[in-house]
């Protein structure tokens, strides 16, 4: 399988400036080919190939106009080809939008080099905790674990607040967790973030909430120097106070983000572990984010991640993932005799049924269904 091993860069001001300049290329290449796929295709009806487009961006180093792109790693300006080539293939298979245009003032920028063997030497390597990545030869990286198996490519990423990031994707074998003969169902909300049908609840930290006054603050203060760049007429760039600011709230958006990430990846893992059949809701967290009174706090619950990382986890590990149908009453039906009492407003958290007289905690109740619909659909299969 493939797995990504994710690290701090820790680059010196020579090895930072080499890549911003191969981000730059990269960027330039999409943009450019972009352009040359449009135009082509506005005159012609057909666009370019992956092939055209490597040829053309041979020639396009050549030029004197252009021969700058010679300093980036190959391998990188390549990916961005590729990137081009496959967001088109999405795009006519309408599975994404038209690709469009990336920007230079784009929160994240990155680029994605491959590892190249030629007699036994790797351009992408691990030894001690130094990185070996094209064009760099080693750079310093915080080694949090070991790298597992072939490295098949790097991408690096450099995120608003100016750190730096690698990625190394690697093919390694998973040795999935030992069965259990569990099974439990799982309910998404807002006040807990999950419910499960064991009896467990997991507590939504609310992690932009606790920040949002400071946010708020820093954001404030961020505004305010941008309209002084605009009276100053200094382009926002060239801004040194906006700039600090600016690199300010991206670290608090930062710390918002690894906090969330760390719970849900601690969450998720320890749900594959411990079941070997997860029976969730399929929501429509789009359509659930109209809801203007709601929208901000399903945002901040991050589902959508959560369900990506009980899948591919599952996956590793020889565990099934059940989506029950996002229009099963799951609030709605009593998980003792199955009798449905309607539907209840959200105030609502506690109900008896009408028909056994079983006390229901809302959340708990849900759960459980969703778990003896997953597995009925899982026999009906």
């Amino acid at each position: 399988m493939f797995r990504s091993f994710r690290y701090r860069l820790y680059p010196n001001k020579k090895q930072q400036t080499c890549l911003n300049k191969t981000i730059g290329c990269s960027r330039f290449v999409y943009n450019h080919f972009l352009n040359q796929w449009n135009t082509q295709y506005k005159e012609t009806g057909k666009g370019l190939s992956y092939n055209t487009c490597s040829a053309l961006l041979t020639h396009l180093k050549k030029q004197d106009e252009t021969c700058w792109l010679k300093e980036a790693d190959s391998t990188a300006l390549q990916s961005s080809l590729r990137d081009l080539a496959d967001a088109f293939d999405r795009f006519f298979k309408k599975q994404n939008q038209h690709p469009r245009f990336k920007a230079k003032k784009h929160a994240n920028q990155s680029y994605t080099a491959k590892n190249n063997v030629n007699n036994g030497n790797s351009s992408i390597e691990v030894v001690g905790s130094y990185v070996k990545l094209p064009k760099l030869k080693w750079v310093k990286f915080a080694k949090s674990r070991e790298v597992e198996g072939k490295i098949i490519s790097a991408t690096v990423r450099r995120n608003p607040s100016g750190k730096y990031f690698v990625s190394l994707l690697c093919e390694t074998e998973v040795t999935p967790f030992r069965l259990t003969g569990s099974a439990v169902g799982i309910d998404l909300g807002i006040t807990n973030f999950a419910i499960l049908s064991t009896g467990e609840k997991r507590d939504n930290h609310r992690f932009t909430s606790k920040m949002e006054q400071k946010l708020k603050r820093e954001q404030r203060k961020l505004s305010r120097r941008q309209e002084q760049a605009k009276k100053d007429e200094k382009d926002l760039f060239e801004a040194k106070n906006y700039q600090k600011q600016r690199i300010k709230v991206a670290k608090l958006h930062g710390k918002i983000a690894n906090q969330r990430e760390d719970f849900l990846n601690k969450l998720s893992t320890e749900i594959i572990k411990n079941h070997d059949i997860i029976c969730i809701e399929d929501l429509n967290v789009e359509g659930m984010k109209k809801n203007h009174n709601l929208a901000k706090s399903i945002s901040d619950v991050s589902w959508t991640a959560f369900v990506d990382k009980l899948a591919y986890k599952a996956k590793w590990h020889g565990r099934k993932i059940v989506k029950v149908n996002r229009w099963f009453p799951s609030s709605q039906l009593c998980s003792s005799c199955g009798h449905p009492d309607g539907k209840k407003s959200l105030e609502i958290r506690e109900w008896i049924c009408l028909k056994c007289g079983t006390l229901h905690d809302r959340d708990l109740n849900a759960s459980q269904n969703i778990l003896h619909e997953g597995l009925h659909s899982l026999q009906h299969v």
